[in-house]
């Protein structure tokens, strides 16, 4: 047998194994994507345009109805003011209302009435526009933090991109009607989510009424009521809701109706976001979302789930060269399951942490079928950070961020072809050895074949 032959059976057998590890791996990735078929608990029908339905806690959304669909936010616009003006104030600041601060309650919107040069510290003024939706509060505290209001704006636009928003741009920082102003449910979802992880912003966003005491413009006492129907029973009791602990109204005759509200029931807290709603489709379609939460889903402590146990394993030197004995679980994380999930169908990932935190080597990400459910972070025991192998990773904030995986058709090519070279070189080498000793067999048997005919011609001459 030839080279020529022993080199087409080797690629006719490479082909057949890999088309048979091609077939393998469909399988295996059939099997790992099993998941995306379990059933989510079916969400109500709602009249809003746009919904979105959010655990505070993990981040995972519940419900999503065209949540990325823009839409003039209106006064919920406010949530992203005050939260950026938390992160860069103190409660105890002195803010000056200026003449056009004030110019921004004409013509009859949402307003407590401050006057030209007006004082009164951070903290009421976020009372005022928390509660009130008073709009030269907003003002004013976008010229107090931002030095001017162009400056403020650009402010909250940078921290709607660092909070992973992706179809927002705010022009103002009260929601008055702007054709440069917008975002989509699921944004407001993100933002209210983060505003709502401030203590400070928490408790401004659920008091029911708040007493301004007198200021140098005003005599009098100034009194706030909370405007959300949900939580106070300001306008009307028919929409009261008992597990509602705060959120935020708006309305412009182009953006109609959006709402911002927060739940809290049996350790569990939801922020809803209906946009584009009709009277009264907002405060109904708010609490069957709230509702439907409540009922169709759980929390779980990540140390219950099936997978846990095995992450550190995972982590282990076998896959990612880190010694697995010096990474521990945050063990108090939870993730949120519908409550007739089955645990061994939560699936995990690895990313990088976004956190500047060392001691943070990464964070494992929990799904559930297509849905990114919570992650934990995984925490050095000691200083050796670089062991690990996740700072080389790109950290990203999106539910699309990459992780480090295994692609095991590749992995089983490669062993395939190393494996056929290996053969080729055996067969090779083997018949090379062969070749010289076939001519030192040749060459011996000439020797000895002369030798013999010398001893013939030599008796012939005797």
């Amino acid at each position: 047998m030839n080279i020529k032959k022993i080199i087409g059976i080797l690629c006719l057998a490479s082909s057949v194994f890999i088309s048979t590890a091609s077939s393998m791996t469909t399988v295996m990735a059939s099997d790992t994507s099993s998941s995306s078929q379990v059933k989510w608990p079916d969400g109500p029908k709602v009249g809003s345009k746009s919904a979105v339905l959010m655990d505070v806690n993990s981040g995972t959304i519940l419900y999503d109805k065209k949540g990325n669909t823009k839409h003039y936010p209106a006064s919920i616009t406010k949530i992203m003011t005050a939260l950026v003006a938390l992160e860069h104030s103190d409660l105890s600041e002195t803010v000056t209302f200026s003449q056009k601060a004030v110019a921004e309650s004409y013509g009859g919107t949402s307003s407590i009435s401050r006057d030209v040069g007006e004082k009164m510290t951070m903290e009421e003024t976020l009372y005022g526009m928390m509660l009130e939706s008073a709009n030269e509060c907003a003002w004013a505290i976008a010229e107090h933090v931002g030095g001017t209001e162009e400056n403020f704006i650009k402010m909250m636009n940078d921290k709607a991109r660092e909070l992973g928003c992706t179809h927002t741009h705010f022009h103002n920082p009260n929601g008055l009607p702007d054709d440069e102003h917008w975002t989509t449910a699921l944004d407001m979802a993100r933002i209210s989510r983060a505003a709502y992880q401030n203590p400070t912003f928490a408790r401004i966003c659920g008091t029911k009424h708040y007493i301004i005491p007198p200021t140098n413009k005003h005599k009098d006492k100034t009194y706030l009521n909370n405007h959300h129907c949900m939580l106070n029973f300001y306008h009307t009791s028919r929409y009261l809701y008992d597990y509602c602990v705060g959120g935020k109204t708006g309305y412009t005759t182009k953006a109609h109706s959006t709402l911002v509200t927060y739940g809290k029931k049996n350790g569990m807290t939801l922020v809803c976001v209906v946009m584009c709603a009709k009277n009264p489709d907002h405060w109904n379609d708010t609490r069957k979302l709230l509702d439907w939460g409540f009922k169709n889903f759980k929390y779980v402590k990540i140390s219950e789930l099936k997978d846990l146990s095995q992450s550190t394993d995972l982590l282990g030197n076998t896959l990612y060269g880190a010694d697995s004995t010096l990474i521990a679980p945050d063990q108090d994380a939870s993730v949120m399951l519908p409550k007739k999930a089955d645990p061994s169908d939560v699936k995990l990932t690895v990313e990088k942490s976004a956190s500047s935190d060392k001691s943070i080597v990464g964070l494992l990400v929990f799904t559930y079928g297509n849905k990114r459910i919570g992650s934990c972070r995984l925490n050095s025991t000691e200083s050796r950070n670089s062991l690990y192998p996740f700072h080389n990773l790109s950290a990203s904030k999106g539910a699309g961020s990459p992780v480090l995986q295994l692609n095991v058709l590749l992995i089983i090519i490669a062993a395939l072809v190393a494996l056929a070279i290996a053969i080729g070189i055996f067969f090779l080498f083997r018949n090379i050895i062969w070749a010289v000793n076939k001519k030192r067999r040749d060459s011996y048997s000439e020797k000895k074949g002369r030798i013999k005919y010398k001893k013939i011609r030599n008796n012939q001459r005797k």
